[in-house]
């Protein structure tokens, strides 16, 4: 039953997966900077780094493209499609970015955040909206998609300040902290979801393969570093806080990375009941290669 096996989607590869992943830490860098700005911190440094990722995720697309100059194709039906919406909002985003990153932030910085919120769920409801594949459908990764946009996000500026040298609030950490615990519960109630719904066995093992760098890594790991960042003296606690969110970039990029070409297997196809030859009655349904 090789033929009706689950097979894994091959329209998107890593190119696709960087957009998830560039995109994704970029929108939540943009929303991120202008919550800090507007507590008294800087803007533009965040700010142009989330431009510059989410820049750098559309570009992969555009690789991705089999005929890129018909690129422009995927604005006729944002009626229907997120993809269409995710390049509606894409030059809103840039524009009112580029403002507000000329005049220093202020009212723009909240419109670019609110942008990038746009961006971010835009994305989460693409992959949401694949009906054919298990592991994408289930309703719970808009949830899990949000929050690891926010959480690399922030992590990706707790690493540039500390690089910059310049001095990330203490209650950055701290947030860190609370966006890596409301992640692992997304991860965790996302996989009991799609336990629950079935897959794929093929996407279970894909999933499973990354359990424990999610958990170690992308939970403990950034959590007690975060708190160590939060608790350190000024001197050490940059340095710890941009440990923490490497911790945090990297385990969510590998979480995108995982899901878009790894655990993308389609559902195949299944029996509601097993026919059997001459008389007799038909036997038990038949779904090949399902978990």
């Amino acid at each position: 039953m090789i033929e009706v096996a689950p097979s894994l989607q091959r329209n998107w590869d890593a190119r696709a997966a960087g957009n998830f992943s560039f995109g994704g830490a970029g929108a939540g860098a943009l929303i991120l900077a202008a919550l800090e700005h507007a507590l008294g911190g800087p803007y533009r440094l965040p700010a142009a780094a989330g431009l510059a990722l989410i820049a750098t995720g559309l570009f992969c697309v555009w690789l991705e493209i089999g005929r890129p100059l018909r690129a422009a194709n995927v604005l006729r039906q944002p009626q229907l499609s997120w993809m269409s919406r995710e390049s509606l909002a894409a030059p809103l985003l840039f524009a009112t970015g580029i403002a507000a990153l000329w005049f220093g932030g202020g009212a723009l910085a909240w419109v670019t955040a609110f942008l990038a919120a746009v961006f971010l769920y835009c994305q989460a409801r693409m992959l949401r909206a694949a009906k054919g594949i298990p592991a994408w459908r289930n309703p719970l990764i808009v949830p899990l998609i949000a929050s690891s946009g926010l959480c690399e996000g922030l992590g990706l500026w707790l690493a540039l300040a500390a690089i910059a040298g310049v001095p990330a609030p203490r209650w950055m950490a701290g947030l860190l902290a609370a966006l890596a615990l409301a992640r692992a519960l997304a991860w965790r109630a996302y996989r009991a979801k799609l336990e629950g719904d079935g897959a794929p066995a093929a996407s279970f093992a894909a999933l499973r393969s990354i359990k424990a760098p999610m958990s170690l890594i992308g939970a403990w790991a950034t959590i007690l570093l975060s708190l160590i960042g939060f608790a350190a003296p000024l001197t050490w606690a940059t340095w710890i806080a941009a440990l923490a969110g490497l911790c945090a970039l990297g385990t969510g990029w590998l979480l995108k990375f995982t899901l878009i070409t790894r655990a993308a297997y389609n559902q195949g196809f299944a029996l509601a009941r097993l026919p059997v030859r001459g008389a007799g009655s038909p036997g038990p349904a038949f779904k090949p290669g399902w978990h």
